[in-house]
């Protein structure tokens, strides 16, 4: 089929090259009003293109409209990497571009694997139906945060029990869903006549299933498709892998998405992978757990979030009335770059509380970083229970312990702890559980994945702990006394 040219428009991406959607002028310019007649619409197309382009209905939506829209030009505003961007000078860029590189990557996951969910599952819609929808769920997964990402769902929006997947959702339905219930047509394809999307769809794609029951009456190849926003490797996971590593220097190429996803169908069972595609989809796994070891788990980056949240809870309730539910236009106002403006002006204030706040922020801004790192151990975690056991489960009392076996002159020195843990797979203690299967033709049907030997051999998850101080010169006496508490039964007690 030749493509639409009229209709599309092209951004160059430095991670996948053309990202392609739907334009708005190309909508205006073969539109077919009430008045005008399909034949008369394609007769108005030049060449040959006139008898392949579906005409626009008056009232249709395009894509660039949804990307054009305010809150998703507000991701042009929010760092995708919270807080690392303060360490690593490259990694400048937003949600907004994440975005619409997750959106690119659901078209290329449903251009191979739409054929095998319609196998899989009954009723499914077309194909044009199918992959418009989650083309806007990867555009819009996002839509929900505030600055500085996922530390702002931890310090802020957990008060009003709050993720930004549920302000997403809610903004999905309430104030994009018109627009999304107009959308006809991608890139690749038109859907058919009756075909209409569901924002409610769109909203619960988006949304991490808070058991693995949950289903909400949806159907069984929705449900499916949920894998491509849930499971082990997603359009989200799989952009930021790639994107991140890029723009922070970490690496250009992260590992090989063509293979990954040549190796990956559904089943009746859900999304599975090929066995000859699991040792690229280990790959992932441990260059993902790599990334936060190196990127999002660096001893500074930690230690800005610490100063942060100190600061966070007092700054907010001088800069935001509340819940964002019950003020979506201040929330949609609220952007990195307009915290970081308010904040940088407070300590020239008159009040004196804003003054003395504005004056912590500067220093944060000018990279003067108040917590020095002094000790750090890395453990890996083989099954969900481990962490519970260890000492590492309870930050609070190990510092306690550590306090007591330094000299007497300096157990009231500042310290603070911070332990940074990061799940490499799903384990039967996650919600996620269930969303990833394995074929390995020599046993028969698709298996759990994590039901796979080989993939039992990944850890469950790694935690990093650390001890941080106001200064330096205290490293060795500190790491003395926590090599005191841990002792030689280390091992055992983290059941490596």
């Amino acid at each position: 089929m030749t493509p639409d040219y009229l209709s599309e428009s092209l951004i160059h991406d430095p991670i996948h090259g053309y990202i392609s959607f739907v334009s708005r002028w190309g909508l205006e310019g073969h539109s077919v009003s009430g008045s005008q007649s399909r034949a008369q619409a394609e007769n108005s197309l030049s060449g040959h293109l006139a008898s392949k382009v579906t005409p626009m209905q008056e009232d249709e939506v395009s894509e660039q409209e949804i990307i054009d829209h305010p809150w998703v030009q507000r991701m042009r505003q929010i760092h995708q990497l919270q807080t690392a961007w303060w360490v690593f000078p490259s990694a400048e860029h937003m949600r907004f571009q994440h975005v619409l590189g997750a959106m690119h990557l659901a078209s290329r996951c449903i251009s191979q694997w739409y054929e095998s969910l319609c196998d899989a599952c009954e009723n499914v819609p077309s194909k044009a139906h199918v992959e418009s929808l989650v083309r806007l769920a990867a555009l819009l997964h996002d839509v929900g945060h505030g600055p500085f990402g996922h530390f702002f769902d931890d310090h802020y929006l957990d008060q009003y029990d709050l993720t930004h997947e549920d302000l997403g959702s809610h903004i999905i339905e309430h104030e994009l869903g018109d627009l999304i219930r107009g959308v006809r047509r991608n890139p690749n394809g038109v859907m058919k006549t009756l075909e209409v999307l569901d924002p409610k769809q769109v909203g619960w794609l988006i949304r991490r299933p808070k058991s693995q029951s949950e289903t909400d009456g949806h159907p069984d190849w929705l449900q499916k498709l949920r894998a491509l926003f849930s499971g082990i490797y997603t359009v989200d996971n799989m952009d930021f892998v790639l994107r991140d590593a890029y723009m922070s220097g970490y690496n250009t190429k992260a590992f090989d998405i063509s293979r990954l996803l040549h190796y990956s169908f559904f089943t009746p069972q859900g999304l599975t992978i090929h066995s000859r595609g699991l040792p690229t989809l280990i790959n992932f796994i441990e260059t993902r757990a790599n990334l936060f070891r190196s990127i999002y788990f660096h001893r500074t980056v930690r230690a800005l979030d610490i100063a942060l949240e100190e600061l966070f809870p007092e700054t907010m309730k001088h800069l935001f009335p509340g819940n964002p539910l019950d003020h979506l236009d201040e929330y949609m106002q609220l952007t990195e770059v307009s915290f970081l403006v308010d904040i940088s002006r407070w300590s020239k204030s008159q009040v004196p509380e804003i003054q003395a706040l504005g004056r912590r922020w500067d220093a944060i801004l000018r990279r003067e970083v108040t917590w020095k790192m002094a000790c750090e151990r890395t453990i890996n975690f083989h099954n969900a229970d481990s962490m519970r056991m260890t000492i590492y489960s309870e930050p609070d009392l190990l510092l306690k312990r550590v306090r007591e076996r330094l000299p007497k002159e300096l157990r009231a020195i500042s310290l603070r702890c911070d332990v940074a843990q990061h799940y490499h797979r799903p384990s039967a203690k996650l919600p996620v559980k269930g969303q990833n299967y394995l074929l390995d033709p020599a046993m028969g049907d698709a298996i759990e994945l994590s039901d796979d030997e080989l993939f039992r051999q990944l850890p469950t998850s790694f935690l990093i702990f650390r001890i941080y101080a106001k200064d330096h010169g205290h490293e060795k006496i500190l790491n003395e006394a926590l090599n005191s508490i841990l002792g030689g039964a280390m091992d055992a007690k983290t059941n490596m």
